[in-house]
């Protein structure tokens, strides 16, 4: 998108300042404190007029405006008009270390003649300033696409009540719902019900009313949102619909993602939630890969974040029973399930992504996570290519034959998926196969992180195009284990030297499990355990991000 800066409107040029507003304005609380105010293109400056030059100047920067309203109290001896700017800056935290956004709300009093009428428009006239001007200052990465939402935008806001501690309802009165009014976004609240109410409800529902889709939840409640849209008739289109998500589950992977991506300080909780809440007012739009997963039974089903096998999926799922703790659960689920570390059986191939170039990843292809160790060494001891001269791999059910890929018969709707086989079909002699069959874990990222605090995948985007596929084969300590996970919160845990932890950059990949028992899931949620494979579809989606 075009970053350029429209031309300033001569009829903003005030009391000879140009290319701005220059006005003179009392204190909404008290009306002996006077202030002088200036907007140019990038920011508001007030300083009090009493100050000396240069003392007591506060410069706010529109990037970090969401708006700006105009208003008229009740008091009808009051002839004066007000108006409200509010901006969320970064500032360092009252008690802990760190910067995080923060609201700072400037409200002056504008009593320039005795005509209240006059007063107001002169007061909409500077809200109406700075919330134009703020929109052409919101903050965008340089080697990031965006497209921007319509304006107004109209959003639907779908809020699962009984997600993370139950408190997504008073999250959105508390604090997502002033920010959609400061903004001026109409909105309309729709309180999910039951599983799968928001993905039988977006499957049917006239997507023309909403220039986007919030979902204030966990992941879950997402994966529901865009199984739903690629369910319909005009699922090409419906798939188009910006998406943003805030925070109100337990993991708030894809939340914690975004923020990530927009190379802010890390936040956590309240923090996050205000800060995804910010970049959905600002409306910049962003690609965002899906994956096409196919089960055992033949359902497809479309993901945006992870799939799991071992130990991460019995986590998730085991950990359910303490959803009440929040975020804490995943730590009391991991520390439970080290108690009696397992071990499973299966067979993992996948298609390797291109070769690494400066264009397509910030991470190789290959990182075997040992400093001494280079990535060839890492294929030729964990893998190979998958060829008919390999007779160790021609010994597993994954049958190794010469074969192209052609794309599978789509009889649901949704893209196709051009790189995968049919499931009972060997994969492609271009595939590789791990020689390896006993697992720890196998962990599929389509994001950077797969909980608040687990930086997953560090070298993740939202549209790469590629699965950051990540196992820990068998034989790892408890105590390494516990190590990289604990070394995850800050994404460490490629670089410490782990010998059973291999990172690979795919396209595409098959798992079969050989263990009778187990679980699967994928983007949090459980599905039917048995052989899976599945692709990434590269920003095929929309996302609100920054």
């Amino acid at each position: 998108m075009d970053n350029d800066i429209a031309e300033p409107d001569p009829s903003r040029q005030h009391n000879g300042v140009v290319e701005g507003l220059y006005g003179e304005f009392t204190d909404s609380l008290n009306a002996k404190v006077r202030y002088s105010v200036s907007l140019t293109e990038s920011a508001l400056t007030i300083q009090k007029i009493s100050s000396s030059p240069g003392q007591d100047e506060v410069v706010f920067h529109l990037a970090d405006c969401l708006g700006c309203r105009a208003y008229k109290v009740e008091d009808e001896a009051d002839v004066g008009a007000f108006f409200t700017a509010y901006f969320y800056p970064f500032k360092r935290r009252r008690i802990s270390t760190g910067m995080a956004r923060q609201k700072v709300e400037q409200c002056f009093r504008v009593a320039l003649v005795q005509d209240p009428l006059t007063n107001l428009q002169e007061a909409e006239r500077w809200a109406r300033a700075i919330r134009e001007a703020s929109i052409r200052q919101i903050p965008r990465r340089h080697d990031v696409k965006y497209y921007e939402v319509r304006r107004p935008c109209r959003v639907m806001v779908l809020v699962n009540p009984q997600s993370g501690r139950g408190q997504a309802l008073q999250l959105f009165s508390g604090q997502i719902e002033p920010m959609l009014t400061e903004a001026s976004v109409p909105y309309t609240l729709v309180i999910t019900e039951h599983q799968n109410h928001a993905r039988d409800l977006v499957r049917e529902t006239d997507l023309s009313q909403w220039d986007a889709l919030v979902i204030l939840s966990g992941d879950g409640l997402l994966f529901e949102v865009l199984n739903g849209l690629l369910e319909r008739e005009d699922w090409e289109e419906a798939i188009q619909t910006p998406l943003a998500i805030l925070p109100g589950g337990s993991g708030n992977a894809l939340a914690a993602s975004v923020h990530h991506y927009t190379k802010s300080p890390p936040a956590w909780g309240k923090e996050l939630l205000l800060s995804c809440g910010f970049l959905l007012c600002k409306g910049l739009v962003t690609r965002l890969d899906l994956v096409s997963v196919h089960l055992a039974s033949s359902q497809r089903i479309f993901s945006f974040l992870s799939l799991a096998w071992g130990f991460v999926a019995d986590v998730d799922i085991e950990s359910e029973k303490y959803r009440l703790v929040g975020p804490m659960r995943f730590l009391v689920g991991t520390l439970m399930r080290l108690a009696s570390l397992k071990v499973y059986q299966g067979r993992l191939a996948y298609l390797p992504a291109p070769p690494f170039t400066p264009q397509n990843s910030s991470l190789c292809s290959s990182l075997p996570c040992g400093p001494n160790s280079s990535p060839n060494q890492n294929s030729r001891h964990n893998h190979s290519t998958n060829s008919n001269h390999n007779t160790a791999h021609n010994s597993s059910n994954i049958a190794i034959t010469t074969m192209r890929t052609e794309p599978q018969p789509v009889n649901q709707k949704g893209p196709p998926d051009s790189l995968l086989p049919a499931l009972e079909q060997p994969v492609p002699d271009h595939w590789t196969v791990v020689n390896e069959e006993d697992f720890v874990l196998v962990l599929a990222m389509f994001q950077s992180h797969l909980a608040e605090d687990l930086f997953a995948a560090p070298g993740a985007a939202a549209d790469d195009g590629f699965i950051h596929l990540l196992y820990v084969r068998a034989g790892i300590s408890r105590l390494a284990l516990l190590t990289l996970f604990m070394t995850m919160e800050k994404g460490g845990h490629l670089a410490i030297g782990c010998p059973h932890l291999v990172y690979e950059r795919v396209k595409a990949f098959r798992l079969e499990p050989l263990s009778p028992e187990g679980a699967i899931t994928v983007d949090g949620e459980m599905v039917e355990y048995g052989p899976v494979q599945a692709q990434v579809h590269e920003g095929i989606a929309r996302l609100i991000s920054g």
